[in-house]
């Protein structure tokens, strides 16, 4: 399929896919015109790519991934070099938790000092994965 078509179907743009292209991570097939071509087992990688992009990691990050899709497993993260981005991306998150979750108690301390009957504005919990609210 062409890469406009490729690009609906794998919900990224045509420039983000000619990037993943020039970055190595997708495959840079030609038709004889010069037209970029794509099949189903690119469109695996490039949501793949997409999905994790999403979920906040760096482009850099999802070669294991991608790596472990073309190695042929049905999922990019069970090969060991993918468990270990994961899993050191998940380290970075909790930092960045852990340093929002401290700026939050500075700024209610803040708040409790300077404005002794304001309370601090609830923070809205998103619902629970199972869908009843906590």
């Amino acid at each position: 399929m062409r890469i406009g078509e490729f690009a609906l179907r794998a919900g990224v743009s045509p420039r983000a896919l000619r990037y993943y292209e020039q970055q190595g991570l997708l495959p840079a097939r030609r038709e004889a015109n010069g037209y970029r071509a794509y099949d189903e087992s690119d469109l695996r990688l490039a949501v793949e790519i997409r999905t994790l992009l999403a979920a906040g990691f760096t482009l850099e990050d999802t070669r294991p991934f991608v790596a472990c899709l073309r190695s042929g497993h049905d999922s990019g993260a069970v090969c060991p070099e993918s468990v270990t981005v994961a899993r050191r991306r998940l380290g970075e998150v909790d930092a960045e938790i852990r340093t929002l979750l401290a700026r939050r108690a500075e700024i209610t301390g803040q708040l409790a000092r300077s404005c002794g009957g304001c309370a601090p504005l609830s923070v809205e919990r998103p619902p629970h994965s199972g869908g009843v609210p906590r």
